[in-house]
């Protein structure tokens, strides 16, 4: 019998992207709804992807099947 195909996670597929020496990138949050009260120094620095912290990586690698 051939075995079963893994799948990827689809949401985590979407969300975080690989660097060049490994590791993963996200969006912040916060930056959806309820814009006019947030102030344009904050906007501007969650505009930017953050890195995955190592404790995570893991499980974000095991979703990702890499």
């Amino acid at each position: 019998m051939a075995k079963i195909k893994l799948k990827t996670n689809r949401s985590a597929k979407k969300r975080f992207k690989q660097t060049g020496t490994g590791a993963f990138k996200h969006r912040q949050s916060h930056r959806n709804h309820i814009l006019t009260k947030k102030r344009n120094k904050r906007m501007r620095h969650l505009r930017h992807l953050k890195v995955i912290k190592g404790s995570d990586e893991a499980s974000i690698r095991q979703m990702l099947l890499l």
